[in-house]
């Protein structure tokens, strides 16, 4: 359901002439149609599985998702559930995005994804 409404909404936007390839998130910028992920105006390189993770996490920007939930959108049925891969591409993910609090790790329930907000 949840895909469903994100096409409703890509929908939308491309209708109102306000539709845009590139997500951002703090320091990194995702476009989607070129498949390139860059922090700072840096290039990343980023394997197909690491590229579909942070995709997912950007545009969920905000929202816990949950390890299932990754798990479902980024392999077959038949996954072995109990792999670690998840947290493995999360952490690399975190290397190449500089560490930070990015991809934040809300225990218990998933990961989070949301730009630092600066401290006054």
């Amino acid at each position: 359901m949840e895909e469903v409404l994100a096409r409703v909404r890509a929908l939308i936007r491309r209708a109102a002439g306000h539709s845009s390839s590139e997500i951002v998130c703090g320091p990194v910028r995702l476009d989607t149609k070129a498949s390139k992920a860059s922090v700072d105006g840096v290039q990343l390189k980023l394997t197909s599985h690491e590229f579909r993770l942070l995709s997912y996490l950007m545009h969920h920007m905000g929202q816990v998702v949950s390890r299932t939930e990754l798990v479902e959108h980024m392999y077959d049925q038949d996954f072995d559930r109990d792999s670690n891969t998840i947290e493995v591409f999360v952490g690399r993910l975190r290397k190449k995005l500089g560490g930070g609090d990015l991809i934040e790790t809300v225990r218990g329930l998933g990961y989070r994804m949301q730009a630092p907000t600066d401290a006054l």
